[in-house]
């Protein structure tokens, strides 16, 4: 099994993301990571879904969900062709003489600090699920206190967007 990143453009109506999540589920696919959003046209949102699956299951689960009313389009989005991230908050321990190690760290891997309490930072990174991995690697000797992590986001590289002929689409069937 291979790890593969779909981006759906749905029309942005209620109960759209639970029939594109149904019909994985339904087909015993976990989902690794899921993210929804709005795009640049308010009336098409974006499913980002990140699954571990063979090529022959994928392709079919990728045309019942093109049967579906509201999906727009599917494209699966290599990691060579496509910049994809995913954002971590992560709370550390960092009483007064450990705080400057945590901020070494938090530089090294180009996050942000994003609060501040006496015996707590709270950081912010984004990256690839490795970079990630390597920070909390980094940080777990200060203590980590909670994490909470977003599912991938991603988009294809260069100037095409996919959502171009897609309001076309939607305007029609409006």
């Amino acid at each position: 099994m291979s790890r593969h990143t779909l981006s759906v453009l749905v029309e942005n109506k209620p109960g759209v993301l639970t029939r594109v999540a149904g019909l994985f589920a339904r087909r015993a696919f976990n989902i690794h990571s899921l993210a929804v959003g709005p795009t640049e046209h308010e009336e098409i949102s974006r499913i980002t879904v990140v699954v571990n699956a063979d090529a022959l299951p994928l392709e079919q689960v990728t045309k019942q969900l093109n049967k579906l009313v509201n999906v727009i389009k599917i494209v699966e989005l290599e990691p060579q062709v496509s910049v994809q991230r995913e954002l971590l908050l992560v709370k550390v321990r960092a009483e007064a003489g450990q705080r400057s190690g945590v901020l070494e760290v938090v530089e090294l891997f180009r996050a942000h600090v994003v609060d501040v309490v006496p015996d707590a930072v709270t950081i912010e990174a984004t990256g690839g699920p490795e970079k990630l991995d390597a920070l909390l690697a980094a940080l777990e000797p200060y203590g980590v206190r909670e994490i909470v992590q977003s599912g991938t986001v991603a988009i294809g590289r260069g100037s095409r967007s996919i959502t171009d002929r897609a309001l076309e689409r939607v305007s029609r069937s409006a």
